[in-house]
């Protein structure tokens, strides 16, 4: 997962982003708990960043906030992190997912990357007529998810939805939660027009994008029959999948969600 340079760093400071390494953690966290890293971290934190006993980490896990932690018994092949104290408390992500149909010459891995980044809290592999790249790894979705969430600095992962056909993704569709189609044919508002007039709905959203060669006549007249479906443009230049769904969740942030508020101060 890209983190096989070796390099030395201070023992009070690896550096992320942010000047901090920071991992998320399945355990609980709270004031000297210890946490046991999964091997692969241990062999990242003594073999790849060569940290030391003291060394202090960043934890999360997506319930607790972000804790600052200490490295202790230090093998060769092991060690610890004890919870010292706690930094930030759980933060509250936008209730947005995505759903996208994944396109063979852009692994399904970017866009959970990517996705991740513009802090979705659910990703949904889609599969549609024209779908080629049928097949999802979602062990690989969730590992790039993770790695994106150290990365970025948000306190959470996103959830890694098994992939479901596009008419069973409809028809389960909670009735309540609005969701942004990216039409590439027909008549639709475009995007930031149509979500400055839903801005005050507040709520729960959703991104829809289609495959290579986009959707079929019939899939896109079954989307657009749905009430809860908000038809779209991305402008007057023809996008690639991949770069549609990304599109669309920048320009959601910057009118609807978290982009309106203040970045976390740099600890």
């Amino acid at each position: 997962m890209g983190r096989d340079k070796e390099r030395a760093l201070p023992q009070d400071e690896l550096t992320e982003p942010g000047g901090k390494l920071r991992l998320y953690v399945e355990a609980p966290l709270a004031a000297g708990v210890g946490v046991a890293p999964t091997p692969a971290q241990a062999h990242y934190l003594l073999h790849v960043m060569r940290a030391k006993e003291g060394t202090r980490v960043l934890l999360f896990n997506g319930r607790d906030g972000e804790w600052r932690a200490r490295l202790a018994a230090v093998t060769r092949k092991a060690c610890a992190l004890v919870c010292e104290s706690a930094i930030a408390p759980q933060e509250d992500v936008p209730d947005l997912w995505l759903a996208f149909a994944p396109v063979k010459k852009t692994p399904a891995d970017y866009v959970a990357q990517k996705a991740t980044e513009l802090g979705v809290r659910a990703l949904q592999p889609v599969i549609t007529h024209r779908t080629i790249a049928r097949r999802v790894n979602l062990e690989r979705l969730r590992a790039n998810a993770i790695e994106a969430a150290e990365q970025s600095g948000r306190l959470s992962v996103p959830e890694i939805r098994e992939p479901r056909d596009l008419d069973a993704l409809l028809g389960a569709w909670p009735k309540e939660r609005r969701l942004i189609f990216c039409d590439e044919g027909g008549n639709a508002a475009p995007i930031a027009d149509a979500l400055m007039g839903a801005k005050g709905e507040g709520g729960s959203w959703g991104v829809l994008t289609g495959p290579e060669g986009g959707f079929d006549d019939g899939e896109r007249a079954a989307i657009r029959a749905c009430p809860f479906v908000l038809p779209v443009t991305l402008g007057p230049r023809i996008v690639r999948a991949d770069t549609a769904a990304l599109a669309a969740l920048a320009v959601w942030q910057a009118i609807c969600g978290d982009w309106r508020q203040a970045r976390r101060p740099a600890l």
